[in-house]
């Protein structure tokens, strides 16, 4: 096997990599492993630390049976680390000294600023999450530090179906004293069952509150409402349309030459002239089928095997998902590069396979810089670094290659219905509110409208303690952002058309994507005020991560702009009998 085949089932291997420690059933005095993961500020969820970055102390136990770390768990900054505590299946632990800290200035300053800036700590046993805070502030401004850690362990049958932590005793922080750690297990017969073990961790009171319904059914009766105006507006105005150009074509020459020309009939023989800037257009086209295909997959996914449960699992199945999908991207980009005339088609298959990673990865990459000067968990591996870029140019490079070669030759002829004028026709001086750089600001509005509820609850799950598993809500809002932004890029493009400016595929693309400008500045709305963050790190991981967000959801809504907008236009230009 040669070097490059190696490294491509190495790609696939990582890619494909769960995160299970085992079948998650044990016998009865089987080891079980008490992970240390991560620690960090309760207002910002994203800033995690590694969990003995803090002067803790681990237990005298060295060794495990078991370990895997996938290539997502690298991606979210997780840092498992064996905790030392001897934990065994279904035999309870008396409470247990795990060590002595003597407390020096250097330690006591690092505790009194974690409890300061309220830290909290993640634990995992058996894939469940737990958290516990570090220490707390009383009145008389005095630091404490929890000391003892007192675990209460659910089994039905074979299996660990529930966790509750206490922090009972806490010791004051003073230089010079010796303090010590302990810990305690209790073993409790369950009732849950073990498909229903993550249910607790939920909020249903918060995701399924009376608001985001309300949210839902409003953006709802907002399609009906659009579909229902675009319907009787383009409808109505196409009929006249039409029958006023079949009344010109009754007229003579001189009846003709004297009538008022106007509309969209006009520019027939410029509507379907290549845009400028091909390259990159078609390049946007095929990254937005395949992002629209990424996100309805994972969805599905979400909903149908409730990928929540596993620990980066929802990243591992995005990571797979992207990289199977790289052939619509292909397809679709390269036909559509085909149609409008492109000569590059290798330039333009590159930059359609690279732009969301490198978009991807340069912001990453950024914020690592920021994260390694923090030595913050954030900070992502030199390994991890190698196997994304082998996951780049030995699965979606090839991969997007072949899809543009059967893009090219099976749907890379032109078949419009109007012949293109060997001359661009002039375009018109028309009102200010007509010009496409406005209707692009204005075309994002409603789609943006019909989310902003949903995007609370998505910002929420991802920048606080909550676990988003509303995906079945995630569908239909995305189903409803789809339907609005086609209305809306529709009736704008009519506009266009009818002040007879023929350049309508950028302006229908960039009137859908301006929904993430929204998006953008409605993330500095929720920073500033829904948000405790502060600093550096946490602001520059905020709108980094904010800006990926906005720009992949302009991308999507752009290429559905697009395609609702191509296919109207198609359709009203074979509609009218054109000499």
């Amino acid at each position: 096997m040669g070097l490059a085949a190696r490294i491509y089932v190495f790609a696939l291997m990582l890619l494909l990599a769960r995160g299970d420690e085992h079948n998650h059933k044990y016998n009865d005095g089987e080891e079980v492993v008490l992970w240390m993961n991560t620690v960090g500020p309760y207002h910002n969820r994203q800033e995690t630390y590694a969990y003995f970055s803090l002067p803790f102390c681990s237990g005298s136990k060295s060794s495990i049976s078991h370990y895997h770390e996938t290539l997502s768990e690298a991606l979210q900054g997780v840092e498992l680390e064996f905790s030392g505590y001897e934990i065994e299946f279904n035999r309870d632990v008396p409470s247990t000294v795990i060590c002595m800290v003597d407390l020096t200035e250097e330690k006591v300053k690092a505790f009194t600023y974690a409890v300061m800036n309220e830290y909290w700590y993640q634990m995992y046993i058996d894939g469940l999450p737990i958290w516990g805070k570090v220490g707390e502030k009383d009145e008389q401004g005095r630091f404490f530090i929890y000391t003892h850690k007192k675990f209460d362990i659910g089994r039905n049958g074979q299996q660990i179906v529930d966790i509750s932590l206490n922090t009972e005793k806490r010791e004051l922080l003073i230089e010079g004293a010796k303090i010590k750690f302990s810990y305690e297990v209790n073993w409790k017969p369950s009732v849950v069952e073990f498909k229903n073990r993550f249910d607790k961790y939920l909020d249903p009171n918060f995701f399924q509150h009376r608001i985001h319904w309300f949210s839902i059914f409003n953006s709802f009766m907002m399609v009906i409402f659009l579909v229902g105006l675009v319907s009787m507006i383009l409808m109505r105005t196409l009929r006249k349309d039409y029958a006023r150009y079949s009344k010109d074509e009754e007229m003579d020459d001189m009846e003709r030459d004297l009538g008022d020309e106007y509309g969209w009939k006009q520019v027939h023989g410029d509507v379907f002239r290549s845009p400028p800037h091909t390259l990159l257009f078609s390049a946007m086209i095929g990254a937005g089928y395949q992002l629209i295909s990424v996100v309805f997959c994972v969805i599905i996914f979400a909903i149908v095997g409730e990928l929540y449960t596993e620990r980066g699992s929802m990243l591992s199945t995005a990571i797979f998902v992207y990289a199977a999908t790289s052939p619509i991207n292909g397809y679709f980009g390269g036909s559509l590069y085909s149609r409008l005339g492109g000569r590059m088609w290798i330039r333009q298959m590159l930059v359609s396979a690279f732009m969301v990673p490198v978009f991807v990865c340069g912001t990453a990459f950024f914020i690592n810089f920021i994260a390694i000067g923090y030595h913050a968990s954030r900070a992502i591996p030199f390994g991890t670094m190698v196997a994304v870029t082998c996951i780049c140019f030995f699965v979606i490079l090839p991969l997007t290659l072949v899809g543009t070669v059967v893009g090219r030759n099976l749907d890379g002829q032109p078949d419009y219905p109007c012949r293109v004028n060997a001359v661009p026709r002039p375009i018109p001086e028309k009102k200010w509110f007509m010009e496409p750089a406005i209707i692009i600001l204005l075309g994002g509005i409603l789609p943006f409208g019909s989310i902003f509820i949903e995007m609370y609850f998505i910002f929420t799950s991802f920048w606080a303690y909550k676990i988003y598993y509303v995906y079945g809500f995630m569908l239909l809002v995305f189903t409803i952002l789809t339907i609005v932004t086609v209305c809306v890029t529709i009736v704008c493009t009519y506009f266009l058309l009818n002040a007879e400016d023929y350049r309508w595929q950028w302006t229908s693309f960039m009137s859908a994507a301006s929904t993430s400008i929204y998006v953008y500045a409605y993330s500095f709305y929720y920073f500033f005020f829904k948000t405790k963050m502060y600093g550096l790190f946490q602001t520059s991981f905020y709108f980094g991560y904010m800006a990926l967000f906005s720009g992949a959801l302009g991308i999507i809504c752009g290429t559905v702009g697009y395609i609702g907008t191509s296919v109207f236009v198609r359709k009203i230009y074979s509609n009218v009998k054109i000499d």
